[in-house]
Parts: structure tokens; C-alpha cells; sequence
């Protein structure tokens, strides 16, 4: 569109889970409910319309083996937009992705900086590798260099016991998470295992990735200190080829991410029922392709979310929880359009029919 243009989208705005408007306006990129002086020579777009998809565990400038170069990460981030994805809370990333931000066409993200891991506890070329007396630097560093986030690696494969294993003592992570408190960012931390979860919610962290580990014993103390999760199912569908790819060297660990595969869905509906927060997110940038958001929230209904509830883990709730505007007025017009309600179906966001970044469809 044009500098100038105005766009009319009419059908049906779902503003929020229960606020739905006839129509709405952009004028000069921005959300508006009131008719402008020149709406007689909009364009008309009708359908629809959500705020932009929220990715909330993704990994732009990153693949299998480490870093990508900024052609892949393009790819990356125009591979979200199209499936829907204008938002996206970058979950750890060794690329310098900043130029992103100058991009009119590209999602917005919010980054978490690069990941830190316990040496030798993590996927080679992804992570800051250190040890826990200089953790309290390096989560420093990170939330500096971040958008309001840090992630931790919480635990992973212990090759001396064969099992998941927690990666950082309670007084280091305590102390990690006061100083990121203290400049303003919050954490959050990948964790598969049980045993890595209490001492990090009671370290005052802010968000678990995946949190297939969360037991009945672990489940009220993250409802109590509204501790978020991001479950990433699409991710978690990939463990018993995992399991099968590691079993003859670490058996244990095989049989352990096999039983969290088996149990992931009651995992994610108990949380909810406890009033654990919970958001989508797909993992997409390691060995996991990107643009999976619609795929993920009809992983949430499988798991026991109703339609509503998946919804708002992708639009209202994530953007609330990520400090992020929806469909409000004055708002940058991010929002995507489809053919018929997602209420009623959520596969419905696996066909994108219009897509709006900043006013201007680009999709």
C-alpha cells in the first residue's frame, strides 16, 4: 500500500476472547475503530481478523549445527510471517539478528540474547558454555544485550549418570536471577526434566521452556508464583526418535524422554487446570522448521485446551504477557485474516488469507 493508503477490514475483529468488532481502519499503519476522512478510496479486506500469531519459543539465526548467516535467518523470519507469526520471543540465539529490526516486512522479535549452558551440557555451537561461578556475569551480559529476557539452559544429558540432570546449583541460579531482575529482564530456562524445576521457581525464575518434567508435586508451586509455560508440543513430538537415535549409549535418559513423551499432554492440561499461564511456542530454528504456530495451538487442544484458551496462547494472552499491543486503537496493524472463525476451529490458522505487518498486507 501506499503512504497514505487506508485499509478497511471488514467481518468480524476478535479484539479479545469475548470483544468482537464489525470492522476496523488502518490509517498510516496504525489500528483504528473510527471511519477516517478518506474511507471512500479504501482498500477492503474481509474475513477474520486476530491480532498477529505469537511464536513465543523460536529461534531466528539458528539451525541444527549453530549460527546462520543473515540470508537463512531471513528465510527464517519470512517463513513465520507468512504462516502467520508477526510476533516472536526469540528464545536464545547465537546471531546477531538486530538488522531484523530495521525491516518494515520481517516480524518484530524479542530476544533473549544467547542461550547459557553448563560446559559440555548442550548442543555444540548454540550456547555460552560456563560454569557456575561465572554465571551471574554472563546472565548480566545477556540481559544487557537482550530485549527483556535471558534463557538458561536448566538441565540436560549428564553423561555420568546416563540421565537429565540439572545443570546449575540453587545459589547460583539465585543469585542469576536477582541480578537479571535487577536490570529489569526476566528469565526463563529449557528444562525437560523434574527434578531441575523446584529449585529454579523457587529461584525466583519467571518462565520454564517445554516443563515436561512439571509433576503433581511441582504443578501448584507454578501456579502459586505464576510461573509461565511454553510447552512447544511440536517439539516434544520429536523425543521417542530421540530416545530411539541415543538409547544403546544412554539408556536411562532413552527411557525417560520416552515416559515424558507419553505424558505430555496430561502434563499441559493439569497445568492449565491449576492456572499455570501457558503459550505457544514451536522451537522452530534448531532441527525444527519454522512457521509451525498453527500447529502448535492445535497441539494445545489436543493436550485439553479449549479452542479459546489455545487461541489467546498465541494472540491476546502472549501479547498481554509479552507487553505487546493486540488490536487496540493507535496499535501498529499486525493482524492476520482468515476465512471463518477460529473459535469454532483453530486448524483454520494453518491458512493465513490476508496478512498485515504494519499496516501494509504482505501476505
Amino acid at each position: 500500500m501506499s503512504e497514505g493508503a487506508v485499509l478497511h477490514l471488514k467481518g468480524r475483529v476478535l479484539v479479545g476472547p469475548d470483544e468482537v468488532r464489525d470492522e476496523l481502519w488502518v490509517v498510516g499503519g496504525r489500528v483504528t475503530f473510527d471511519r477516517p476522512a478518506m474511507a471512500r478510496d479504501a482498500t477492503t479486506v474481509t474475513g477474520w481478523a486476530l491480532p498477529g500469531l505469537v511464536d513465543a519459543h523460536c529461534h531466528v539465526g539458528l539451525d541444527a549445527h549453530g549460527p546462520v548467516d543473515d540470508a537463512t535467518s531471513e528465510k527464517q523470519a519470512l517463513t513465520d510471517r507468512d504462516a502467520g507469526t508477526l510476533l516472536i520471543r526469540d528464545a536464545g540465539s547465537p546471531s546477531d539478528t538486530r538488522w531484523i529490526d530495521d525491516r518494515e516486512d520481517l516480524p518484530r522479535i524479542i530476544r533473549a540474547g544467547r542461550h547459557i549452558a553448563r560446559t559440555k551440557r548442550y548442543i555444540r555451537n548454540y550456547a555460552h558454555e560456563i560454569e557456575p561461578d561465572d554465571l551471574v556475569a554472563y546472565v548480566a551480559r545477556e540481559a544487557r544485550r537482550g530485549d527483556g529476557w535471558v534463557k538458561l539452559v536448566g538441565d540436560w544429558i549428564d553423561r555420568s549418570t546416563g540421565d537429565l540432570e540439572a545443570c546449575w546449583p540453587p545459589g547460583a541460579v539465585e543469585a542469576a536471577i536477582a541480578e537479571a531482575h535487577r536490570l529489569g529482564a526476566r528469565v526463563t530456562a529449557h528444562c525437560f526434566a523434574e527434578d531441575s524445576l523446584a529449585p529454579l521457581v523457587e529461584a525466583g525464575i519467571d518462565c520454564i521452556e517445554h516443563a515436561t518434567g512439571l509433576t503433581e508435586d511441582t504443578i501448584p508451586l507454578f501456579a502459586e508464583r505464576g510461573v509461565a509455560i511454553v510447552p512447544t508440543l511440536v517439539n516434544i513430538a520429536t523425543f521417542p526418535l530421540l530416545a530411539d537415535g541415543g538409547e544403546a549409549k544412554f539408556p536411562r535418559w532413552a527411557d525417560h524422554m520416552r515416559r515424558l513423551h507419553a505424558r505430555r499432554y496430561d502434563t499441559v492440561r493439569a497445568a492449565y487446570d491449576a492456572g499455570v499461564p501457558v503459550f505457544a511456542g514451536t522451537d522452530a530454528g534448531g532441527s525444527l522448521a519454522h512457521g509451525l504456530v498453527a500447529e502448535e495451538v492445535v497441539e494445545l487442544t489436543r493436550a485439553g485446551l479449549p479452542a479459546v484458551a489455545a487461541l489467546s496462547a498465541t494472540t491476546w494472552g502472549a501479547r498481554d504477557w509479552l507487553g505487546r499491543p493486540g488490536l487496540t486503537e493507535g496499535a501498529s496493524a499486525d493482524l492476520v485474516v482468515y476465512e471463518s472463525d477460529p473459535r469454532e476451529d483453530v486448524r483454520v490458522l494453518a491458512a493465513p488469507r490476508r496478512v498485515v505487518l504494519r499496516g501494509e498486507v504482505v501476505g
